[in-house]
């Protein structure tokens, strides 16, 4: 098989590439833009695999010959951070909806089977649980970001009504977990960072006890190497899911390793009254195991940190 990961330097991307788990792999593709500057994540790659990497644009025509010669591509490419979506709106839309559209388009002209990860984020209700199947009045994205993971999946279901399109959806939970391209604006990892170099953690006034989907970075990579691996192109969507928590558990979880963390209540343009939890149990079913947790994740990273802040221990989880 040959497999094409766009955004392949990201969070994620950069951590699917050391974790490839596709015994029949033969040329693995990785194209990414390296606007975020993410060259350390090209380095020390796996020496079994036979990665090409692309500097390109996704909207690039260069993408043709690379899903030309790809059976599944794995589409990790956009800008991500929900709260600066605010701001850069537009460029939120021709990133991540005119890039699926290009990328999609060509999956669909090449029988290119395409793994999309969308967001939870996309969720609004105010139900105890949701679930893939729930009502269009409970998809509520409240950011730029969220709604244009939103189109993206639109994007794609009519691509496989009209041209045959096979796809699959995941519906990711809020990564957390250490990775060499890892970036710090998500809840998780943000928090860590701040504590981790003795600032106040920042929580949105409204949040502290809002429940939200979260996924642990390896969890998600096991579920990406499974529907690769058995080829699960359903064209249908999956929520990957590790837990749903407050951000008060998530503070709780750090504090246990850095004492005298201290909370800051702040605005934010992406706050909200909203509380909801994703189930997981489509994905479980399929086969999808999670075996990250929070506590685990908070210690790796701050052993990766653990030079910058006298008063962190990672010691036990």
């Amino acid at each position: 098989m040959n497999l094409c990961i766009t955004g392949a330097l990201g969070h994620i991307g950069s951590h699917l590439i050391r974790n490839l788990r596709i015994p029949e792999l033969q040329t693995v593709h990785l194209v990414d833009n390296i606007a975020t500057q993410r060259y350390p994540s090209l380095f020390g790659l796996p020496d079994n695999v036979k990665f090409v990497f692309s500097e390109i644009d996704i909207r690039s025509d260069r993408m043709q010959a690379i899903v030309q010669d790809s059976e599944v591509l794995v589409h990790l490419a956009a800008l991500t951070d929900a709260e600066t979506s605010f701001d850069r709106a537009a460029e939120v839309e021709e990133t991540n909806v005119r890039g699926i559209e290009h990328v999609a388009g060509l999956c669909a002209d090449h029988g290119c089977a395409l793994l999309f990860p969308s967001t939870t984020s996309i969720y609004g209700s105010q139900s105890a649980l949701v679930d893939e199947d729930c009502p269009g009045s409970d998809l509520r994205p409240q950011s730029p970001y969220a709604t244009s993971k939103l189109a993206g999946e639109h994007v794609l279901e009519g691509l496989g009504t009209s041209s045959g399109l096979r796809y699959t959806i995941f519906r990711i939970g809020t990564i957390f977990g250490y990775s060499v391209g890892m970036r710090f604006h998500t809840a998780v990892n943000k928090f860590i960072w701040q504590a981790a170099t003795d600032q106040e953690i920042t929580v949105w006034r409204t949040a502290l006890t809002q429940k939200r989907p979260y996924c642990g970075l390896q969890d998600a990579c096991n579920a990406m190497n499974l529907f690769v691996r058995e080829r699960v192109f359903d064209n249908r969507i999956y929520n990957i899911v590790t837990a749903n928590l407050t951000v008060g558990e998530l503070v709780e979880v750090i504090r246990e390793h850095v004492p005298g963390l201290t909370i800051e209540l702040v605005d934010s343009p992406i706050m909200n009254q909203l509380s909801y939890e994703a189930s997981n149990a489509r994905s479980l079913a399929r086969g999808v195991t999670y075996q990250d947790d929070v506590g685990s994740c908070v210690v790796e990273i701050l052993r990766h940190l653990q030079n910058v802040h006298a008063g962190v221990s990672t010691t036990g989880v």
